[in-house]
């Protein structure tokens, strides 16, 4: 199959019988390479729609969503502090965007920045008590949105298997060769 006839085929097939507005069916005559697309686009498109929902039921007084995934981020880190370039890569931001965002959560109190001891160059962005009681308390409403989205359309036998499938990925695409992932040489240090 051609590159032509992959964007041509449908991936979309109307579903109403399935209690779905949309939904991907795979088709067992289609190559691995329209399964993948499929699979692709029925995993974006979720993706978004919960993003959505989420970002508009946002608990958002005292942080934003961006900020939110900062101090999630720290949270999970040894002492709730890491390097600004380890954070950067867990975000999916740029490291300028980062670097205002941190500047902005610094000036309200809730990280601070400190020097990195094994490098002059380097900074390690630490959360604060404030700033981890403030974390806290977004998450617990937070998680209720995102148990509320995902429990709508899936059983906890599926959020199983939706985990599992989604580590599996991530931790595949993450061992393929740099050149395949389109990665660059950062010689830049954060």
């Amino acid at each position: 199959m051609d590159d032509e006839a992959l964007v041509d085929e449908p991936t979309l097939l109307d579903a109403r019988t399935l209690g779905h507005d949309k939904t991907v069916v795979p088709d067992p005559t289609r190559s691995e390479k329209a399964v993948a697309v499929s699979a692709w686009e029925a995993l974006f498109r979720a993706q978004v729609s919960v993003m959505r929902n989420l970002n508009s039921e946002f608990p958002g007084d005292e942080i934003s969503f961006n900020e939110y995934d900062v101090c999630f981020n720290l949270s999970t880190q040894p002492g709730r502090r890491c390097r600004m370039r380890d954070l950067t890569g867990h975000l999916l931001l740029t490291q300028p965007s980062v670097s205002r965002l941190v500047d902005r959560l610094t000036t309200r109190g809730i990280v601070e920045k400190q020097p990195d001891p094994t490098d002059a160059r380097g900074v390690i962005v630490a959360l604060t008590t404030h700033g981890f009681d403030v974390y806290r308390a977004v998450a617990v409403q937070h998680a209720t949105s995102i148990a509320e989205q995902l429990s709508a359309g899936l059983d906890d036998a599926e959020l199983r298997t939706l985990t599992d499938l989604c580590t599996k990925l991530r931790v595949a695409t993450g061992e393929l060769p740099a050149a395949r992932r389109g990665a660059t040489t950062d010689t830049a240090s954060a």
